[in-house]
């Protein structure tokens, strides 16, 4: 299902997020700065784990997912990886759990975008007019989805990266940091744009 950007959500007042590593624990910010939700808890499948990041529990591994089920009220599945994201995203549904979209307070998201479930848009992003995110899209800090883009299921931008206006980029595919793509061009399902590359038109 997909959302207009300036929807107001209700607050979710039990949100656990899935990753504790560097992206998890920049959505957990970028959650406590919206006002919207504070974070409960955090999952994780690393090993040595703390029992608190910041004063956020972890709660364990990803194998303790179904016993959240009444203790949470949304989740978060902040995982850089594309293929990780999806079959998480596959297990939050089948248990009957809402997926939560992040939105940082600096980014700029325009309100005829459309943004899909549990995306995060990160500090500094930029989503233009009519750009559609689908599900479980990351735009990372400082990243532009110019007008007219479409990002589909699990697409990722790392820092940094440009969709100039009308480009596509298809299911899972990966830009990555400080790549860009010109006007009107495509990059392929599960295709990856490496550092600093541009895909031209």
């Amino acid at each position: 299902m997909l959302v207009r950007a300036n929807a107001e959500e209700h607050p979710m007042r039990r949100l656990l997020i899935i990753g504790a590593g560097g992206h998890g624990r920049s959505v957990a910010e970028a959650l406590m700065l919206s006002g919207h939700s504070q974070p409960t808890a955090f999952l994780d499948d690393a090993a040595d784990l703390p029992p608190h990041i910041w004063d956020i529990p972890v709660w364990g591994s990803t194998a303790l997912l179904a016993s959240c089920v009444g203790h949470i009220d949304a989740v978060v599945v902040a995982l850089g990886r594309n293929d990780l994201r999806k079959a998480l995203h596959a297990r939050v549904r089948a248990l009957g759990l809402p997926l939560a979209t992040v939105i940082h307070p600096s980014a700029l998201v325009s309100p005829r975008a459309v943004i899909g479930e549990g995306c995060a848009v990160m500090a500094g992003a930029i989503v233009g007019t009519q750009a559609r995110l689908g599900e479980g899209v990351i735009v990372n800090c400082a990243a532009v989805v110019d007008h007219d883009c479409t990002v589909e299921a699990f697409g990722h931008l790392g820092v940094n990266a440009c969709m100039a206006g009308g480009t596509f980029i298809e299911e899972g595919a990966w830009m990555q940091a400080g790549s860009s793509m010109g006007y009107g061009v495509r990059l392929k399902a599960g295709q990856i744009l490496g550092p600093g590359q541009n895909l031209p038109c």
